[in-house]
C-alpha cells in the first residue's frame, strides 16, 4: 500500500513575511504550480473522522490522497489517477482505487458518497534547510489568497527545531494555521 507519515509544521504569513523569507533562504525563482481538488461527503463524514481527501495535479501527474490523523503527524494513503479518472471524479463518477478505497471502507464511507467541492491552486517553492524541507506556498481559492510557510521533516524534533528557528530568526509571529483543506472549506 502506498502510505507515508507526513510530519510538518505550518504558519500563515503576511505577503511581506513571505517575500522576506523568499529572499532570506535559497528558494528557486520560479514556483511549481499545483492544484488540489477537494472532496467530502454531503454530511462531512471525512471531517468527522479528522480526514481529508484530495486529488493533486502537479507536473501532469494526478495523485489521489487520503489524509488521516496519526500519532506523529498525518498518515497519507495514495493512489495514482489518470487524467480521465480525474475528470470522472470531478463529474461524480468515482472509480474505486485500491489503497484509498480500502481506507475509506474501514471508516464506512462509500466512495460513491463523495462530492467534489472545488479547487485550490498553489505556487510552491521548496528548499532544503538544516535537514528539513522549507516550503513557501502562495495559494489561491474561492476569491481568497494566502501565504504559508511549511517545514517538512523526518522527525518531530528536527521539524520543530527548524520551524521555530525560522520564525524566531525572521521575527515572525507563530499563528494558528489550519491546513489548506480547512481554509478552503471555510470560504465556501
Amino acid at each position: 500500500m502506498m502510505q507515508e507519515i507526513e510530519i510538518e509544521y505550518k504558519n500563515l504569513l503576511t505577503e511581506h513575511e513571505f517575500n522576506r523569507l523568499l529572499r532570506q533562504y535559497f528558494f528557486p525563482k520560479e514556483a511549481v504550480t499545483q492544484t488540489n481538488y477537494y472532496f467530502e461527503t454531503k454530511d462531512s463524514l471525512l471531517k468527522e473522522n479528522g480526514c481529508a481527501l484530495r486529488v493533486r495535479e502537479k507536473n501532469g501527474s494526478f495523485i489521489l490522497t487520503l489524509k488521516e490523523p496519526h500519532p506523529t503527524g498525518l498518515l497519507e494513503t495514495h493512489d495514482a489517477l489518470t487524467e480521465q479518472e480525474v475528470q470522472d471524479f470531478l463529474n461524480g463518477k468515482f472509480i474505486e482505487k485500491a489503497n484509498v478505497t480500502n481506507r475509506l471502507n474501514t471508516m464506512h464511507i462509500p466512495i460513491q458518497s463523495l462530492v467534489y467541492y472545488g479547487k485550490l491552486t498553489t505556487e510552491r517553492r521548496e528548499t532544503i534547510y538544516k535537514n528539513a524541507l522549507l516550503v513557501l506556498d502562495h495559494s489561491m481559492y474561492n476569491e481568497t489568497a494566502d501565504y504559508e510557510l511549511e517545514v517538512e521533516a523526518p522527525s518531530e524534533q528536527i521539524g520543530m527545531q527548524v520551524f521555530m528557528a525560522v520564525l524566531e530568526q525572521n521575527t515572525i509571529e507563530r499563528r494558528d494555521t489550519p491546513n489548506k483543506i480547512e481554509r478552503f472549506f471555510a470560504t465556501l
